[in-house]
């Protein structure tokens, strides 16, 4: 067994427990890794660029499912629009507006998370819980026929302290769980809650996430 294929049996055994998704965090990594990873049964694969989603999308088998987890600006959607599966990273109503102007284009609804910011840092991306609700109340989101969004996305702070990493999470989940009290329709699912990636999965499963990601302990450091 090659150690791609060990690493994917390795997380597959620590999700499932969970019922969790893995999503292989596969960024500057070549596509013969991923063709490897793809023969051991992994399907989700994470990119945080969409020049090298598209072009890795091309070489991969049609029932490959490509994460977008990276942030997305407005000009890039339509190059995925096409085949992408989840767009972990919607941190606005104008990327919203874009993806679903994109999606009628292409003739699909496009899965989405809103991406919340919960760390106490000021390099990540994200919306506020406030600016979250404001949102999903909105009319126009109501509208929307060619987006779902499926749930939310957040990365804790970069610490060694546990609680505060349990408590981010925690915070993202509540908020998630009082979301779908309050918001139903077409538009929404609240299905999937990614949060938790190499060095804090274990905590962030915990928690009640559903789909981690996780790269370089699967495919080797960049």
């Amino acid at each position: 067994m090659s150690t791609i294929s060990h690493q994917l049996s390795h997380y597959r055994q620590i999700v499932q427990p969970y019922g969790a998704k893995l999503v292989a965090v596969s960024k500057t990594k070549p596509v013969e890794m991923l063709q490897e990873a793809y023969e051991a049964g992994q399907r989700d694969f994470g990119e945080n660029k969409v020049q090298e989603m598209v072009a890795k999308q091309a070489e991969m088998p049609e029932d490959t499912r490509w994460h977008l987890i990276g942030h997305l600006q407005t000009n890039k959607v339509k190059y995925i629009a096409p085949f992408v599966h989840l767009i972990h990273s919607v941190d606005s109503l104008k990327l919203l507006r874009e993806i679903n102007k994109q999606g009628r284009k292409a003739d699909r609804v496009i899965g989405c998370l809103l991406q919340i910011y919960i760390a106490s840092e000021e390099t990540k991306f994200g919306l506020l819980p406030e600016e979250a609700r404001e949102l999903l109340a909105s009319e126009e989101v109501a509208q929307m026929e060619h987006i779902q969004i499926r749930g939310l996305m957040g990365m804790a702070t970069n610490t060694d302290n546990e609680t505060q990493i349990r408590s981010e999470f925690r915070s993202l989940r509540q908020l998630m769980e009082a979301f779908a009290l309050k918001f139903e329709g077409p538009q929404v699912a609240w299905t999937e809650l990614s949060m938790g990636m190499s060095g804090d999965y274990q905590m962030a499963l915990e928690e009640g996430s559903t789909m981690i990601r996780v790269g370089s302990s699967i495919f080797g450091a960049r």
